[in-house]
């Protein structure tokens, strides 16, 4: 799956966990936050969609997805990223090679 494609299918997943999302521009990283009481995912539009998906994919880990539809395809993906945070949880997002392409 493409990384552009896999990035529109997570933002559909996290809106559907009652995120909000913004994508703005600026030198942060991007992250997620309760701000007057909504829940909120700021991405940053400069970063690369692989760090996108891997922010996304770290909102998720602390869901319950129990009753939301996941394609098979982004399940698979999810699951490869979750693994992978919990083998380099010490490390930052930036610093994990996530190769999304195949």
């Amino acid at each position: 799956m493409k990384t552009e494609k896999l990035l529109l299918e997570l933002e559909q997943l996290v809106e559907q966990s009652g995120y909000a999302i913004r994508k703005e521009k600026g030198t942060f990283r991007g992250d997620s936050c309760v701000m007057e009481g909504e829940k909120l995912v700021v991405l940053n539009k400069k970063k690369p969609e692989q760090q996108q998906v891997g922010l996304l994919a770290r909102v998720l880990q602390d869901q319950s997805l129990q009753d939301i539809y996941i394609k098979p395809a982004v399940r698979k993906h999810l699951e490869e990223l979750w693994d992978r945070f919990e083998r380099f949880k010490d490390q930052e997002i930036e610093e994990l090679d996530i190769d999304l392409e195949e």
